[in-house]
């Protein structure tokens, strides 16, 4: 009676003394199969397969074989497969396709190999199913079968073949399958445009995005990211707002690339309404989407907001820790920083790397020389953590603060690393902060030596010659610059107001507003005056009267982003500037007696660090 119940709840219910005789029809039993919704559903039907003697009807095995492997059960998948006599080339295609759609590529590889071995041709379904994840080299060995079987003109196939190229790279050749397809998948579109995309070839992606019949979220996620992973936030924030105007629903991969957009930008508004977004739609915060958020508000400027989501996530990982400690270390908030690494180890996390970048930081804008040293050491000691270029450039950075010039030089001759050019940029740059000219010479002539000079290293030399006043010094390294081709990067400054981003470089007058911004300069000037600032024309390192210095101050690219917040924002509202270059040291002396002046707090991120102005002081303690 029990199997008969069993039967009873599973199969049509006929009466009851003909089960034995009559077992489920092969329809229902399909039916069951496919309708499976876990694991034990699935095995309760096996055994009633097993029970009437079906478990070898074709149909019935395909589904099985299908269903165990949806289920991520390819152990069973596998065992039904061996016990399948003569499988079909439909049997094959699907044990080969459940290993691809895992990434098990190897395996997946073998069975198909396997297959041939066996005299069983492959479809046109065996070549798409097997190019999922495949390598290059297999991949061409798979074009060149599919020309001998005619197969190489299939939509699926020809789709499976630029996805191959493209993945690995070979773009030309992606390129040239693609442009011989009859009709363009959505697949291929997407292959293409994501090849680009890696190799940094942005307009060519988005000239075929825009090309696109039909999209779907997986394409423009490839098309936004690509401009956020690419410096292009402002055009990765403008796609996303005709995603949404198109009626897609962004997803998790969406509201990352867009964070890391507005993170770059310091676009706060822009930052805040995506986080409404994916509370009101119902993205799930969890421990990747948490640190994006606290990344980019870190980055925009607002730590408040980055502890609100911290201590918001309920299953916090090592990385979310990290990402705390280093904002608060971005910001000079270093005792902050520091307790959270003590709080972080009491837990029982392991502090990686990127733990240890934001505790070294968090001692070298505090001074704390012997701390870091400390840390420094307990990381290959304690942790086997082997330091990488940017640790060792917080060690140099801490030192070079506490004005330890020769044991920071000492330090970076003896990296095992090849040191980077922002490494002897902070030795440079500690140089002409302490004076120590003799110093900065024997730095700057090693480095052209060896090759070594950036834009940025050249600035500073010729920084370091200006202040003592060695014109001829300047002179020679702007031949210098010259002669290698090396361009000063232009300063440029950003400032969001009303969920827009308004750019300025130094001297611009491209903005609507620009009469009145230089209205607001003129201003500026005048509250400064009356309160006896003298311009540090020393900082203008073209050889010119200081009359000229004085003109050429006035208008960098973050006093002309600060007037645009004075004149566009309502009084006592803090106001953010986003810099791409490091603060001159005359801007950082105007925008602390500012904060004073308008009793407004100014916030202003450059490259190394934030600067929180408030009242006439700044948060760096005037080292950055």
């Amino acid at each position: 009676m029990s199997s008969t119940a069993t039967l009873a709840t599973t199969a049509p219910t006929h009466h009851h003394h003909h089960h034995r005789r009559h077992p489920p029809s092969i329809d229902r039993l399909t039916f069951l199969i496919d309708k499976s919704k876990s694991i034990n559903h699935l095995l309760q039907t096996h055994a009633l397969l097993l029970r009437h003697g079906l478990h070898h009807h074709p149909i019935l095995n395909f589904k099985l074989q299908r269903s165990y492997a949806s289920f991520g059960r390819l152990d069973h998948s596998v065992a039904l497969f061996h016990r399948t006599d003569n499988p079909t080339v439909y049997f094959w295609t699907s044990i080969i396709h459940s290993h691809a759609q895992l990434g098990l590529q190897n395996l997946a590889l073998m069975y198909f190999t396997e297959m041939l071995t066996n005299g069983v041709e492959p479809n046109c379904f065996t070549f798409s199913a097997v190019m999922k994840t495949c390598p290059l080299e297999p991949g061409k060995a798979l074009h060149s079968q599919t020309i001998k079987l005619g197969f190489d003109s299939d939509l699926y196939v020809r789709t499976g073949l630029v996805d191959v190229y493209a993945r690995a790279g070979d773009v030309v050749s992606a390129r040239q399958l693609f442009d011989t397809m009859p009709e363009k998948s959505l697949v291929s579109l997407t292959a293409m445009i994501t090849s680009y995309v890696k190799r940094g070839a942005i307009e060519a992606a988005r000239k075929l995005f825009d090309g696109m019949q039909e999209r779907d979220v997986v394409c423009w996620n490839v098309m936004i990211d690509g401009y956020a992973q690419h410096g292009m936030p402002n055009e990765a924030l403008f796609l996303f707002r005709k995603m949404l105007a198109a009626k897609f629903k962004p997803n998790e991969l969406t509201v990352l690339s867009l964070l890391s957009a507005c993170g770059q930008l310091g676009a706060l508004e822009s930052g805040r309404w995506l986080h409404s977004y994916i509370e009101n739609n119902r993205i799930l915060v969890n421990a990747h989407v948490g640190t994006a958020l606290i990344d980019m508000y870190s980055k925009c400027g607002s730590l408040e907001d980055a502890r609100l989501v911290f201590d918001r996530i309920e299953e916090k990982d090592v990385v979310v820790w990290n990402s705390m400690v280093v904002g608060y270390a971005m910001h000079g908030f270093s005792q902050d920083a520091l307790q959270l690494f003590v709080e972080m180890r009491r837990i029982g996390y392991r502090p990686t790397d990127i733990t240890f970048i934001g505790v070294l930081s968090a001692c070298a804008y505090a001074g704390l020389v012997n701390k870091g040293r400390a840390f420094f050491s307990s990381m290959k000691d304690e942790y086997g953590i082997e330091p990488k270029i940017e640790h060792y450039g917080c060690m140099v950075n801490l030192l070079s603060r506490a004005g330890q010039l020769e044991e920071a030089y000492e330090f970076v001759k003896k990296i095992k690393i090849d040191p980077d050019p922002v490494l002897w940029g902070t030795l440079l740059g500690a140089c002409r902060l302490h004076g120590n000219i003799a110093l900065g010479e024997e730095i700057a002539e090693f480095l052209l030596g060896q090759n070594l000079a950036n834009s940025g290293t050249y600035i500073l030399l010729s920084n370091i010659y200006a202040t003592v006043g060695n014109w001829d010094g300047v002179a020679r390294v702007r031949a210098l610059m010259k002669s290698s081709g090396i361009q000063k990067e232009p300063g440029c400054s950003s400032i969001e107001v009303d969920n827009k981003v308004h750019e300025f470089l130094a001297g611009d007058r491209r903005n609507p507003r620009s009469k009145e911004i230089y209205m607001m300069i003129e201003e500026m000037n005048r509250w400064l005056k009356t309160h006896g600032y003298a311009p540090q024309v020393d900082t203008v390192l073209h050889d010119l009267g200081d009359k000229e210095k004085e003109q050429s101050l006035e208008v960098h690219s973050e006093k002309l982003a600060l007037a645009f917040g004075l004149i566009s924002t309502q009084a006592g509202t803090t106001i953010k500037i986003v810099k791409n270059l490091r603060v001159c040291s005359d801007c950082h002396a105007v925008t602390k007696l500012l904060s004073k002046i308008t009793g407004r707090k100014i916030v202003m991120r450059d490259r190394n660090r934030f600067h929180h102005f408030v009242n006439g002081s700044c948060s760096c303690g005037d080292y950055w």
